[in-house]
């Protein structure tokens, strides 16, 4: 399922906004949860002004990609039937460390996607795997609403999140949860617990 971060203006509401972060700053365990998993993610950037786009013409909104993790509070994420509440915690949305513009790229559903937490690999497969492609998204997403240049959107995740073992894999603090997607990069982040405020 795509999320969406945008800069905040006066005619786009915040999505998001405070949970986008650095590709290597902390990612805090929010005093208000302990159930704070990793996503390793596609991202792409939005790079044109685009609406009602057909999936044939999908390629060309695309400026370019990198690689995120979609953080995620998986109790207040299952709390309400809309996800966005649990995926929009601060530092939640970490991205980067490069963009890799589309024509470097080339097919973006030819990478292998991988994440690995203290070293040890968590996930681990392919972005030919996506339940939607990036294409999909993007003809989707614009029968909705405008995407704008800059819009920042998280692809899905493979099998492998710590929701799913037995017993469940959450993120502790001081932990380490690296993300890295062929010929575009890697981010990596030392797990904190937040500021009691």
């Amino acid at each position: 399922m795509p999320t969406i971060s945008r800069k905040p203006d006066a005619s786009h509401p915040s999505v998001r906004s405070n949970a986008v972060n650095g590709p290597f700053d902390p990612i805090e365990i929010p005093t208000a949860s302990n159930d704070v998993d990793y996503e390793a993610e596609l991202v792409f950037v939005v790079g044109r002004r685009c609406r009602h786009v057909a999936k044939a013409d999908a390629a060309a909104c695309v400026f370019g990609y990198c690689a995120g993790n979609d953080v995620s509070v998986r109790d207040w994420q299952y709390a309400s039937p809309q996800w966005i509440l649990g995926k929009s915690f601060d530092t939640h949305a970490p991205f980067g460390p490069f963009l890799v513009t589309a024509d470097e790229v080339g097919d973006p559903h030819t990478l292998g996607i991988r994440c690995l937490v203290n070293g040890q690999t968590r996930q681990s497969s392919n972005t030919r795997e996506l339940v939607f492609n990036v294409y999909d998204q993007i003809a989707h997403l614009s029968e909705a609403m405008t995407l704008e240049p800059g819009d920042v959107i998280f692809t899905g995740t493979p099998g492998g999140v710590g929701v799913a073992m037995k017993p469940p894999g959450f993120l502790r603090a001081g932990d380490t949860v690296r993300v890295e997607i062929d010929r575009i990069g890697a981010l990596e982040a030392r797990v904190v617990a937040e500021d009691s405020p």
